[in-house]
């Protein structure tokens, strides 16, 4: 404890009190609680120098806009600047915000709703946040087999973000696709998607995977145009691709191998891509590019389908 004999400078408790705007019994709690040091004089009494009144209003400044009091220990004492407390308890009002947006809109749909069904389905995600974790966990299981990498890069391109302000439609529409992906029947369609007909055969998924990204890019680019689904070099690409995957050549035979994986009339993927599609804002998802390539390849087998192999 550090004590003081005389300061002309130093004040009581009380007219620390009256001059920074707080009350007596919370300067003896922050003082207490180590929050601020003062010293005290010979008998006993706090007192209270022009730097601890500046620290002080910085408590009362800082406990004003909803900064807690480790936070401001963490100031007072120089392990952290006031800005970056500050930007910590922004990000926390923000997530407040977003989920408190999320549950408005939750609210707004199951009161506009007729069907009483709604509410069981936005019941599961009535937390925001329950649907994307659905998600990921769906594309998990799908994507087993890829290094945490790999992954993150599919669920930046492939799983869309939670709107910060969703709409009552938006959510309908997150409540869905979770309820898709929850199903181990979906995971199967579409895991055929992603790997093709044999897909155990698939050596290394992961070089598979960026083998098969020049397919993909060249199908985007494609559909931007509007271009017609008939079979050209993305195509080639593309099942150049899986055959390389497995140790084998691009002929007929492998090309009706690799259609019997084919899965453009199942509907719940179908509903699966088209709703991640309108959640991402963009027809280029994997679904969409997978749907192009495969009826391109249905096409490349029929008798006018080009190529003789």
């Amino acid at each position: 404890m550090t004590y003081i004999i005389h300061s002309s400078n130093a004040v009581s408790i009380g007219e620390a009190s009256r001059r920074t705007g707080v009350p007596v019994r919370t300067i003896r709690f922050y003082c207490d609680e180590g929050i601020l040091a003062v010293p005290r004089t010979s008998g006993g009494h706090r007192v209270f120098t022009p730097v601890a009144l500046d620290r002080l209003v910085l408590v009362r400044e800082l406990r004003a806009v909803g900064i807690g009091l480790a936070a401001i220990a963490d100031v007072l004492a120089g392990a952290r600047a006031v800005p970056d407390v500050v930007a910590v308890e922004r990000a926390a009002v923000e997530a407040d915000l977003a989920a408190l947006s999320w549950r408005h809109a939750v609210l707004v749909a199951i009161e506009q709703a007729d069907d009483p069904l709604v509410l069981t389905e936005l019941a599961v995600v009535a937390e925001r946040g329950a649907a994307r974790t659905a998600l990921i966990g769906f594309w998990r299981r799908v994507l087993a087999a890829l290094p945490a990498s790999a992954f993150d890069d599919f669920v930046e391109m492939d799983i869309p973000r939670l709107p910060a302000a969703p709409s009552p439609r938006e959510v309908l529409l997150f409540a869905e696709l979770g309820q898709l992906a929850r199903s181990a029947e979906l995971a199967r369609v579409v895991s055929r998607q992603i790997w093709g007909a044999g897909g155990s055969a698939i050596r290394n998924r992961r070089a598979f995977l960026a083998d098969l990204a020049p397919a993909h890019t060249a199908v985007a680019a494609r559909m931007t145009a509007e271009g017609p689904l008939d079979p050209g070099p993305e195509l080639d690409l593309y099942v150049a691709a899986h055959a390389r995957a497995r140790g084998r050549r691009d002929t007929e035979g492998f090309r009706r191998e690799l259609a019997r994986g084919v899965t453009i009339t199942d509907h719940a993927a179908a509903r699966y891509w088209t709703l991640t599609a309108e959640a991402l804002g963009t027809a280029h998802t994997t679904g969409g590019v997978q749907q192009w390539l495969d009826t391109a390849l249905l096409r490349s087998l029929e008798p006018s389908g080009g190529r003789q192999r």
